[in-house]
């Protein structure tokens, strides 16, 4: 059986992941973003994406050791970085509701969530980052042994397609109609 921790992060967290980002998607939306904060902020949401889409890259086709752990830490901090950028564009332009603002609690969060479950998944090697336990930290970023199934790796990145990429380009194509009309 798979570990607890794993199934977790494939049955709960990354389809939790994907929901808000449609939902932070319908909030911009609903809020005009393309005529309002415009392409500047939208082009933020698409580093974001590409940030959160790296982490998840590394979880689900890289050995789960030091290395993805260090990866998926830094990523959250990027992240973290880039969402505070984001605000510092959007909050004197556009309002943020209550709701986006819950939702944008979950795309912190979730991302924070992973690293931990990751951290469970490979608790040798995450104590060995911190300079406890026996082993060394294994800082080699190598292809799984026992990877995910296909089945799963592709339904993961057809709902990300779906319902995060394409809305994220359809947000793009409405801000540059936007500016185009505003020129």
């Amino acid at each position: 059986m798979a570990h607890p921790a794993g199934l977790l992060l494939v049955t709960v967290v990354y389809p939790l992941w994907v929901a808000a980002g449609l939902a932070d998607w319908a909030c911009h939306r609903a809020t005009r973003i393309a005529t309002t904060s415009g392409l500047r902020e939208n082009l933020l949401h698409l580093v974001m994406f590409a940030e959160i889409g790296c982490a998840i890259a590394a979880m689900a086709l890289l050995e789960v050791n030091a290395a993805v752990l260090l990866v998926v830490a830094a990523v959250f901090v990027l992240h973290e970085l880039t969402v505070w950028w984001d605000l510092r564009v959007t909050l004197p332009v556009r309002r943020v509701t209550a709701i986006e603002q819950m939702v944008h609690s979950f795309q912190e969060l979730l991302p924070l969530v992973s690293l931990l479950l990751l951290a469970v998944l490979a608790w040798d090697q995450a104590l060995a980052l911190v300079g406890l336990g026996s082993e060394r930290p294994d800082l080699a970023l190598r292809w799984k042994d026992d990877p995910l199934p296909a089945t799963v790796l592709v339904a993961g990145a057809f709902a990300a397609l779906l319902f995060n990429a394409l809305p994220l380009a359809q947000e793009t194509l409405a801000c540059l109609r936007a500016q185009r009309i505003r020129a």
